[in-house]
């Protein structure tokens, strides 16, 4: 088991259950091509995936900026690519985590997975930790939504949309 620091990155599908239900083939090659547009974008930036489950990606990054960058990225991408896509919502965290058996575990990855089902779809959600990182450092501007209760999280999370 070893600690570091790390960017996290969670995306999660909108609506991929209700697309399931309704048309199964069709959903599963919006989700491929989703997929294929993501993970090259996180690749790009430095990111490694470290986990998925059928509609939502964990990625790892050296540093909160490479993770911003890379979800900006992404749903720029998914914005723009003509294909039937999905959106996504995204949560951004910075933190400790811990390395055990090539799964990352720890307050770094449980923040980021907390804020992602807060944010819009086909937008990003970034606790304060990364907004303090990427001041002047991205062409996004982020605003400040205060800080929140997130579940299982005992501190609230300053955070911005």
């Amino acid at each position: 088991m070893s600690r570091k620091l790390a960017g996290i990155l969670v995306a999660d599908a909108v609506a991929y259950s209700a697309r399931m239900e309704e048309n199964e083939a069709k959903a599963l090659a919006a989700l491929s091509n989703s997929r294929a547009i993501i993970d090259g974008i996180l690749a790009e930036h430095q990111g490694s995936i470290v986990a998925t489950a059928a509609d939502s990606v964990i990625a790892e990054f050296p540093s909160a900026l490479d993770a911003v960058r890379a979800a900006l990225d992404a749903q720029a991408q998914l914005d723009r690519d003509e294909a039937d896509n999905f959106r996504f919502r995204i949560g951004v965290h910075f933190g400790d985590v811990v390395q055990q058996d090539g799964t990352l575990l720890g307050d770094g990855v449980n923040i980021a997975a907390r804020l992602e089902p807060l944010a819009p779809k086909g937008g990003i959600i970034i606790s304060g930790v990364v907004a303090d990182q990427i001041v002047g450092k991205v062409d996004a501007r982020f605003a400040e939504i205060g800080k929140h209760r997130v579940k299982n999280i005992a501190r609230p999370v300053d955070l911005y949309c």
